[in-house]
């Protein structure tokens, strides 16, 4: 290959078990054709019953990994995860203020098992240092209450809670509704703030570990292919469903999403 394909950086915390965290970005972006790079933020000891403890990285690691990327490959596109702190968060920011490529912010507040995965400070540096610089952010339910201090319970909330993290600075936002019973919707809010729906469909499964890392990556591989906002939403969303579908038992509690749906599919 004499030309190198789209380069996206994931910055978030290692998952042991493989399913989320920069395990699952890898996964992501090497099923939608982009070369994946990480920085890691943290490092979780975890598999499918939950997270047994997670240790952070000294922020002088983080900056040194986000220079060395940076300072030589580049990337035209970033996706934020889990960065557990708020000097995490606030050297990422500043290594970030002079990128010139979308960023992609998933506001990882706790894992699939409602483990936390935030040290206090961490969700006030987000709002403050990040948010501002994002690109979409891309919140479940859960961490769109925690960003806004509201409780969401029916659609019109979540377009209400889109409009709160909007005033936050990011320019677009994407609340995630699939803890709401029924088909689930995710509300894509614009800059020019226009709502865009994206209905779905259920899929029966309790595998569904590294949903919200999954279809963060797809969305920042996607704006590195070129794609728009919306557009890469919509592809994002496509892949993960398939993802979803594809999910597997592993271990004694929740089994991943399928990365490698598509190379799986029977031929013919």
């Amino acid at each position: 290959m004499s030309t190198p394909p789209p380069r996206v950086l994931a910055i978030a915390g290692s998952d042991s078990g493989g399913g989320a965290g920069i395990q699952a970005d890898l996964k992501t972006m090497l099923a939608l054709g982009v070369h994946g790079m990480t920085v890691v933020c943290a490092v979780t000891a975890q598999n499918s019953v939950g997270v047994q403890g997670y240790w952070e990285l000294p922020p002088a690691a983080v900056a040194a990994q986000l220079d060395s990327v940076l300072g030589d490959i580049g990337a035209q596109a970033v996706k934020t995860g889990m960065l557990a702190s708020a000097p995490i968060v606030e050297v990422v920011a500043s290594r970030l203020a002079s990128v010139q490529a979308p960023l992609v912010v998933d506001p990882v507040a706790v894992s699939k098992h409602g483990d936390s995965l935030l040290s206090p400070g961490a969700l006030e540096a987000l709002r403050t240092a990040l948010l501002p610089m994002a690109t979409v952010v891309t919140p479940n339910l859960y961490e769109a209450e925690l960003l806004t201090g509201r409780s969401i319970g029916d659609e019109e909330q979540m377009r209400r809670a889109a409009g709160d993290i909007a005033a936050l600075g990011p320019a677009w936002v994407l609340v995630k509704g699939g803890h709401l019973p029924g088909n689930p919707v995710d509300l894509l809010l614009a800059p020019d703030g226009r709502v865009t729906r994206y209905p779905g469909r259920r899929v029966i499964t309790r595998h569904t570990h590294g949903t919200g890392c999954t279809l963060a990556s797809a969305i920042a591989a996607h704006l590195a292919m070129g794609a728009q906002v919306p557009q890469a939403v919509e592809a994002a969303k496509e892949y993960v469903t398939g993802a979803i579908d594809g999910g597997f038992p592993l271990g004694r509690g929740i089994g991943p999403v399928d990365h490698a749906w598509r190379i799986r599919q029977p031929v013919g």
